[in-house]
């Protein structure tokens, strides 16, 4: 799954921990999940987007 979490999280100036703190998840899982490493679960799925203020579908996009 791709996403657009370092674009979004660079718009709104915040470092990798202060996201990770925003979601209560590591800085490693922010980076994995920058890096398309790692699929959020789905309750993790929907913090991020309520951190973001956006629906989930403007997050995270499926492979084709």
């Amino acid at each position: 799954m791709r996403n657009h979490l370092k674009k979004l999280r660079n718009e709104h100036g915040w470092s990798q921990a202060e996201l990770a703190d925003r979601l209560d998840v590591s800085r490693q899982t922010v980076i994995a999940l920058e890096r398309g490493k790692y699929d959020p679960s789905l309750p993790l799925a929907f913090r991020i987007a309520k951190v973001f203020l956006l629906p989930i579908e403007q997050i995270f996009e499926p492979d084709d």
